[in-house]
């Protein structure tokens, strides 16, 4: 009798395994397909962290909103209203702490990074702020990235997000017209 519970138990830990992260995947496959696309102007990182690993940190331009409501906590849940610059990149309209009804525009949940009283800026910490690569190649796309920040060019470096009902997934990240991956390997090559 006792090994009939065990074998039970054992059956749905296995079936919550498989199906928390297949939902995961669909939820985030969802959003790619029937999501409103994003492009995000990057800013330059600090580049001496030794913990990064595996990933590329990005800082975005439209990471801060000016208001005079100074009642934010550190790490609160917000949502975070875009628009479209006149140069095609996403832009803060408004930033709530509900989800704000009969606003017919795209939303990001994010956080709160930090608000600062001197000048009335809220700092927002979005969920896509690392993008994922593979480890020999991570290190080479964060100076890439790093370098063409630098460019004089403001349009050199940005990041494509889809994003609907809140939810957000980071695709690429584009230097130069080309996708992160592409321009890393013609670089390792041209070198």
């Amino acid at each position: 009798m006792k090994a009939g519970y065990i074998f039970i138990i054992f059956l749905v830990v296995a079936a919550v395994q498989i199906v928390v992260p297949t939902q995961m995947i669909l939820n985030r496959e969802e959003v790619l397909n029937t999501g409103a696309v994003y492009k995000f102007k990057t800013r330059p990182v600090d580049p001496a962290d030794p913990f990064r690993g595996k990933y590329i940190a990005l800082d975005f331009e439209a990471d801060s909103y000016k208001t005079t409501n100074a009642s934010w906590d550190r790490k609160e849940a917000i949502f975070i209203y875009l628009d479209i610059d006149s140069l095609g990149f996403a832009e803060i309209y408004k930033v709530s702490k509900d989800i704000l009804p009969g606003l017919d525009k795209d939303y990001v949940k994010a956080k709160v990074d930090w608000y600062a009283d001197y000048n009335g800026e809220l700092n927002i910490e979005y969920p896509f702020n690392r993008f994922y690569m593979e480890e020999s190649k991570a290190y080479e796309a964060e100076v890439a990235v790093r370098e063409n920040q630098r460019d004089s060019l403001l349009n050199d470096v940005y990041a494509i997000v889809y994003v609907k009902a809140g939810e957000s997934v980071l695709k690429d990240v584009i230097i130069n017209g080309m996708p992160i991956k592409d321009y890393v390997e013609k670089e390792v090559e041209n070198n």
